[in-house]
Formats: C-alpha cells, sequence, structure tokens
C-alpha cells in the first residue's frame, strides 16, 4: 500500500493500480442541490469511479472488500487530512466545464477599447486568430491557456480555435499532451470576413473534414474530441452550413456557435437571411440544431426560438462576464432552465476576461441579482445553483452527464482538490468562526457573546466568492494528476 497526503504524484504520469481518495466529497447532483459527504472514501481504476464509501473507517479495506483480489500493495490512497472533522479544511470537487472558450484569442484578454461586439471582432479579434497561423506564436497561446484553466479547476472544454486546419491540429496536440478533455473545433467562415482572414466554401468544409478525421484517427486521445464550428450565421454561407450539417449527421458530432448575442448582430442576421423566421430558425433551417448542439450566450431569445431550442434538445453556454463586458445583454437563465433547457457556463474568452469558470459563476450570481432587481426575486441564482452549472450543467450541455459533472459510480473522476487555508489564500476565515466541538457547545450556553460560525454551506460560499487558482491544489482527468500547486 502506499498512502500519501494530498498526493505527491508527478504530473501527467499515468495513474497506476488502484487510486482510493479519501476526505470530503462535495458535489451537485441537481440544480439547487449541494451534496456534502465527509469521511468517504472513493475508489477509482483506469480513471473511472469504481466505488464510493460516505462513513468510511479505513480507505484500505474499502478497496479490498470491493475487489478481493487486490492486495495493499496494489492500492495508493490519497487523502485530505483536515485539522477538525467538524469543519472543512479540504474538499474534492468536480472539475469545472468551461461550454465556451475562444482559447486562440487569449493574447486580447481585458483589451476591449468602447467596443460592442460587431466592432470588436473586426478591430481585437480577427487580427489575432489570424496572427495564429504562426505555428511558434500558437503554440505559446495553447500551452498558456490549457496550463491556466487547468490551474482554475477546468477538466473539460469547448475550444474555438482559428480558421487555420494546421494550428487546429496543433491545438488538439497541446491538449492531449496536457492531460485536459477538450473539445476542439476548426472555425469555419467563408462570408463576411475581412480579406486577410476568410476561406472560401470548399476549403472551409474539406478543412473541418480533416480536423475531424485527424483528431479521431490520428490523434485517436478519448479525451480529445472534434467539433464542427461554423463562427457564427453571419460568416457562414447556406452552402456551407448545410455541407456541415450532412458531416455532423454522418459523423455523429458535437456542433459549437453563437446566437442571439447582440441586438445589431440580430439584426443583421435577419438582413442576411431574409427566409428565415429569426436567428434561431436560420440554424434550424439548415440542419445545425442537434442535441448536441451548444450555443453561447442566447442573451435575446424570443418565447418562439427558445421553444425550438428546447425540441431540438440544444444546450445554453451562459457566457456573463463577456455579456457584460461588451454590453451585449444580460442571460435569462432561470427562464432558461424553468423551460427544460440546459445551461452551462463558458469563460468566452476573450471577450470574457479571465479564464476562471469560478470568477464566471461569480458573475453569472451577479447578473441573476441584476436581472431580479428589474424582474423577481425567483430570477436570482443560489451559490449552489452557480456551482450546478458550472459542473452538471456543463456536462449537461455537453451531453456527457453520464460521465461527468458529480461524484458518481461509473463516472470519469475528474475532479479538482480544494484548500481554503492555503498561504496566501484570499478566502478569510477567523478559527473562532470554525465549528470545533468546544466553540460549538460555547455558542450554544451563550449566542449572544460568541460570535457567529460557519456551516461547511458557508465554507463553501466562501470559497465560491473568494477563492481562486491559489485554492486549487491538485486537479485530475480521468484518474490522472494534470496540476499540482
Amino acid at each position: 500500500m502506499t498512502k500519501t497526503n494530498l498526493l505527491s504524484d508527478q504530473v501527467n504520469d499515468k495513474p497506476a493500480g488502484f487510486l482510493v481518495f479519501f476526505g470530503t466529497f462535495v458535489d451537485t447532483p441537481k440544480l439547487g442541490e449541494l451534496r456534502i459527504r465527509e469521511k468517504t472514501s472513493v475508489g477509482v481504476f483506469d480513471g473511472i469511479i469504481k466505488f464510493i464509501n460516505t462513513n468510511s473507517l479505513d480507505p484500505i479495506k474499502d478497496c479490498l472488500s470491493y475487489d478481493t483480489s487486490l492486495s495493499p500493495e496494489d492500492v495508493t490512497v490519497v487523502e485530505v487530512t483536515e485539522k477538525d472533522t467538524t469543519q472543512i479544511d479540504g474538499f474534492y470537487f468536480p472539475g469545472f466545464v468551461d461550454t465556451h472558450n475562444h482559447v486562440s484569442q487569449y493574447p486580447n484578454v481585458g483589451i476591449f477599447g468602447n467596443s460592442t461586439l460587431l466592432d470588436w471582432l473586426e478591430k481585437y479579434t480577427f487580427p489575432i486568430e489570424a496572427a495564429l497561423a504562426n505555428e511558434n506564436l500558437a503554440k505559446e497561446v495553447y500551452n498558456k491557456v490549457i496550463s491556466k484553466t487547468l490551474s482554475h479547476g477546468t477538466t473539460t472544454v469547448a475550444y474555438y480555435n482559428t480558421i487555420d486546419l494546421e494550428s487546429t491540429k496543433l491545438l488538439a496536440q497541446v491538449s492531449s499532451l496536457l492531460g485536459q478533455r477538450v473539445f476542439v473545433g476548426k472555425v469555419c467562415m467563408d462570408a463576411n470576413g475581412p480579406a486577410y482572414y476568410i476561406e472560401d466554401t470548399k476549403t472551409s468544409f474539406e478543412s473541418t473534414v480533416k480536423a475531424v478525421k485527424y483528431i479521431r484517427e490520428t490523434l485517436s486521445d478519448s479525451l480529445v474530441n472534434p467539433i464542427v464550428t461554423p463562427r457564427f450565421a453571419p460568416s457562414c454561407s447556406r452552402e456551407l452550413m448545410q455541407q456541415l450539417s450532412k458531416l455532423v449527421g454522418e459523423e455523429d458530432l458535437h456542433v459549437q456557435t453563437h446566437l442571439s448575442e447582440n441586438k445589431k448582430e440580430i439584426q443583421w442576421v435577419q438582413d442576411l437571411f431574409p427566409e428565415c423566421a429569426n436567428y434561431t430558425d436560420v440554424y434550424d433551417k439548415y440542419g445545425l440544431l442537434t442535441e448536441k448542439t451548444i450555443l453561447a450566450h442566447c442573451v435575446h431569445l424570443t418565447e418562439a426560438e427558445a421553444r425550438v431550442v428546447k425540441q431540438r434538445r440544444c444546450g445554453i453556454s451562459h457566457c456573463p462576464i463577456s455579456n457584460s463586458s461588451l454590453t451585449s445583454g444580460e442571460c435569462r437563465v432561470r427562464w432558461l432552465l424553468d423551460q427544460g433547457i440546459n445551461v452551462g457556463l463558458g469563460t468566452d474568452v476573450s471577450a470574457g476576461h479571465s479564464c476562471s469558470i469560478l470568477a464566471t459563476g461569480r458573475h453569472a450570481f451577479t447578473v441573476s441579482r441584476h436581472l431580479a432587481m428589474k424582474e423577481a426575486d425567483r430570477v436570482k441564482l443560489s451559490v449552489s445553483e452557480c456551482l450546478f452549472l458550472a459542473t452538471m450543467g456543463g456536462a449537461q450541455v455537453l451531453r456527457m452527464d453520464d460521465t461527468l459533472g458529480t461524484f458518481e459510480v461509473g463516472k470519469q473522476f475528474d475532479a479538482q482538490l480544494i484548500k481554503t487555508d492555503v498561504p496566501g489564500s484570499n478566502v478569510d476565515m477567523f478559527s473562532w468562526q470554525l465549528q470545533g466541538t468546544n466553540q460549538m457547545q460555547e455558542q450554544k450556553r451563550d449566542v449572544y457573546k460568541n460570535p457567529p460560525l460557519l456551516t461547511k454551506e458557508d465554507i463553501i460560499a466562501k470559497w465560491f466568492f473568494n477563492g481562486d487558482d491559489r485554492n486549487t491544489i491538485k486537479v485530475w482527468v480521468s484518474g490522472r494528476l494534470v496540476h499540482q500547486t
């Protein structure tokens, strides 16, 4: 038996033998439900959760009971040691899912000028994406973004790249090397682009086919998936969308695109596609709305459009930071959820100024409060609901909720280890706030003389609002350690 405290394995080493993780596990199996399981052992083999035992007394015995052919030497214990069993000092949380990230735009993070969507694309976005046809520049950017997202606990990302085939292959390679679970999309753009950054229809389609073939057959990494990526309706001809739709059906591929982000964009789409009833109808008419379609933004959807999104079982990526930064609007997330539409979170780098899904979740929380000031209290999102969107909600959008998003037997072990008391942490808690046995007894004796104690839910909320990558100590993807501080 090997026993480790917070795990000392080398990053990116393949997990050896049977792993059992021991400590407190927190997840959100349902919208609004925060599940906290303490003194729990989770057995993992070949990246898959094999058993979960709550109120565990001995994680090694749990393993040997699960599989009697194992000996103690076959098992590695990964243990979080807590200062006090009545408080949460460290806990495991599912890996975050980023459903919308423009990896190629990362060098522009924090650069907006006074732009809104369409002029921002022209001034900032298209030039930086075109520049990443340079392999050296692209490799530097991809390594930075993937390493940074992993450091923030993001284990699964849907990436938009550029129109360049070779740089898209490179993104897939770097993702595989660093061990992140990804969807890699070569952007398709055969209309309404600048002369220096546009494709003809034939090239756009054929290079997409080549990207899919390369990722699936040549790279052949189960963590790296292709995704068809028409940038948005104004940048794609009818012919291209129809060809991509056929490819999606034949190869059972995911799709990602933008929808109803900005009011000027919506009017532009109506002018370009007068035969369609609305923006959503463009994608529906040309075959791009499937149960594996991720629609980013959806800020200004009409009732009729929402019904089509629900009928086609598409998922929506809520990108609150970019929607605010580009003054696009405030997405009505509660309204979407009430209709049974799956919603996850997207950083939307670089219109979103952070690679952190935790920061994105905080902004989603705040945007819902802004909406509540105009509508009703019920549109507010709670901490647990935002954490759901960050994990299980994102998994639902990707149609991977049977394998990701929570800690359940049979699911992939995609996880992050959170410690609230690391040096320099922005999560400040005082010893007299924490629920040690003596403090709890004293609190009951005289509640008026003693400061309020923090519940476990309070501690998780403090992490949600104040935490950052300093608190993310370890990250695993499919049982493989891919980041450690």
